[in-house]
């Protein structure tokens, strides 16, 4: 059964998720590029739909779609009410839209929890899970689970009670209190992350995912030495895993390590561009010649920051075309790599505008204080 399908079938559940949707501001809470709005559309149109109001139903479903063109799970439940309303030609097509969709969206790095590679909308997974707490309370598996869809939907408030929900009746889960250290560092709470991190790790020394998310906590602090620390040991746990170990090498900008991987990743993996910009930022910073595969179809932005590395873009260019917080952190670190050739001080200025703004969850965030901390040793 697909996701929206599950939710077609579970609406007992939608009063809880609305009210906790209403609790909170359209800026707290952001499903991939679903905004509240399109996803309190979803919910009211899978309930109508539940009682028999089909047409309703996909009247509300394409106006979230408007809003939200992206919006997967709601193209999929619009062609599962379609379908169900005998216009199987149509539901066809929304459903080979919404399994487009997916496939084209881009995973959370590959060197995170596994919860955090997850993209899209969780929301037929979080009705799920909280229509099976209504009877399944004292059960840990159910809060844990949940908890993971909060995480993966980018709530991690949510998320974080419902692993101490977990903790509560499983004390000792290692599983979820790593979980718990993510939810408080996507909180801002890095000191109570790292003691959670420090609690599985003295347990479980090679969680290579424990010690990642440790050195996002380190690093966010300022602690670069016991941030790289953890990144290193996790690289060494990594054999097999090209696409992590790239990410965890730019991490600490060391770009030898990084560039064999990146290598590797540009030759197995065309579906994602961020490969060939990643392996040219290497390139450039070890002062070799860029390769050839600079040209990237259907991806402008990627384009866009591929076009500043060639030297075929302006930097008022790229941050024209930079309409997020994260596509600004990324075009600033790419315009300290450029520059940092002719003009170190330039660099180091690009570099720290990126720590200023940036998530520390992004590599870039990682490499730019990397990058500094070692212009300035």
């Amino acid at each position: 059964m697909s996701n929206s399908g599950m939710l077609l079938r579970l609406s007992g559940s939608l009063r809880e998720v609305l009210g906790t949707r209403r609790r909170q501001s359209a800026d707290e809470w952001v499903a991939g590029s679903n905004g509240g709005e399109a996803e309190h559309l979803f919910l009211r149109a899978t309930a109508l739909f539940r009682t028999g109001d089909a047409e309703t139903a996909i009247r509300l479903l394409r106006q979230a779609i408007a809003i939200s063109p992206a919006f997967s799970d709601a193209i999929e439940a619009e062609g599962e009410a379609l379908d169900m309303s005998g216009d199987t030609a149509a539901a066809s097509a929304r459903y080979e839209q919404a399994r487009k969709l997916r496939q084209a969206g881009r995973a959370g790095a590959p060197d995170r929890h596994f919860v955090l590679r997850q993209q899209g909308s969780h929301t037929a997974e979080i009705v799920a899970y909280t229509r099976v707490l209504k009877s399944l309370k004292k059960f840990a598996l159910p809060h844990l689970a949940r908890g993971n869809a909060y995480l993966a939907d980018g709530q991690p408030d949510l998320a974080l009670a419902d692993y101490e929900r977990t903790l509560k009746l499983h004390p000792n889960s290692l599983d979820a209190l790593a979980l718990k250290g993510e939810a408080l560092s996507a909180l801002g709470q890095y000191a109570a992350a790292i003691e959670a991190l420090d609690r599985v790790l003295a347990a479980r020394a090679k969680d290579a995912e424990a010690l990642n998310a440790r050195g996002i906590a380190h690093m966010a602090l300022g602690h670069i030495d016991q941030a790289n620390a953890d990144w290193r040991q996790q690289l060494g746990l990594l054999g097999g895993r090209p696409s992590a170990a790239a990410y965890v090498a730019l991490r600490l900008a060391d770009y030898d390590a990084a560039l064999p991987h990146l290598e590797m990743m540009v030759r197995n993996d065309r579906r994602d561009p961020y490969w060939t910009v990643y392996l040219r930022t290497a390139l450039l910073r070890l002062g070799r010649p860029l390769s050839s595969d600079g040209i990237v179809d259907g991806d402008s932005w990627v384009a866009s920051l591929l076009a500043l590395q060639s030297g075929a873009a302006s930097e008022s260019e790229l941050l024209g075309r930079a309409d997020t917080a994260g596509r600004r952190a990324e075009a600033l670190f790419q315009l300290g790599v450029a520059a940092h050739g002719r003009d170190r001080s330039a660099a180091r200025s690009y570099w720290q505008q990126v720590v200023d703004i940036g998530l520390p969850t992004l590599v870039e965030y990682a490499a730019a204080r990397n990058e500094l901390a070692r212009s300035a040793s």
